[in-house]
C-alpha cells in the first residue's frame, strides 16, 4: 500500500502586509484546533516566533488558544518550531517559512500562507511549483477579506 500524498493548500490573503501572515496562521491553528487537530506552526526565525506567539495570546479577546514552543512542550497541541520536526505531529503543518521544509511529507495536511508581498509570493510561486512536481495534490483558496 502507498501511503497518501500530503494535501497543500495555498492561502493567498488580500494583503501585501507579511504580519496579515501571521494574523491568518492564528485563525487557522484555532480552527484546526477547535475541530480536534494537532497544529504545527513551522516558523522562519526566533523573532517571527515570538511575534506568533504574542498574537496567539490576543489574537481572541474572549477564548484562549493554547499553544507552546516545540522544544518546550513537544507533545502539545498546538506547537510553533524552527528547523526540526516535531517528534508527535503528523495532522497539520502551517509553514510561516518562505521555503519548503524538509519534514513536510510526515504531515496529513500543509498549509501555505501567502500575501501580496514581492519576496513572500515568489517564494510562494516555487514552493507551489515544488510541490506540483512532487505529485502533491495542490487546492489554493484566495480569500476576499481577512
Amino acid at each position: 500500500m502507498t501511503p497518501e500524498l500530503s494535501k497543500v493548500d495555498f492561502y493567498i490573503l488580500p494583503s501585501a502586509d507579511p504580519s496579515a501572515r501571521l494574523d491568518f496562521a492564528c485563525k487557522l491553528a484555532d480552527k484546526a484546533w477547535r475541530l480536534g487537530h494537532r497544529v504545527y506552526l513551522h516558523c522562519s526565525d526566533a523573532a517571527q516566533r515570538q511575534d506568533l506567539d504574542e498574537r496567539l495570546w490576543r489574537f481572541k479577546g474572549e477564548s484562549f488558544v493554547p499553544h507552546s514552543n516545540a522544544e518546550d512542550q513537544p507533545d502539545g497541541v498546538i506547537l510553533m518550531g524552527l528547523g526540526e520536526a516535531p517528534a508527535s505531529h503528523q495532522d497539520l503543518l502551517i509553514n510561516l517559512d518562505l521555503k519548503v521544509p524538509e519534514f513536510f511529507k510526515r504531515f496529513a495536511r500543509v498549509a501555505e500562507v501567502v500575501v501580496e508581498d514581492p519576496a513572500v509570493r515568489l517564494a510562494a510561486r516555487e514552493s507551489f511549483r515544488f510541490y506540483r512536481e512532487q505529485g502533491y495534490p495542490l487546492q489554493d483558496h484566495k480569500l476576499q477579506r481577512l
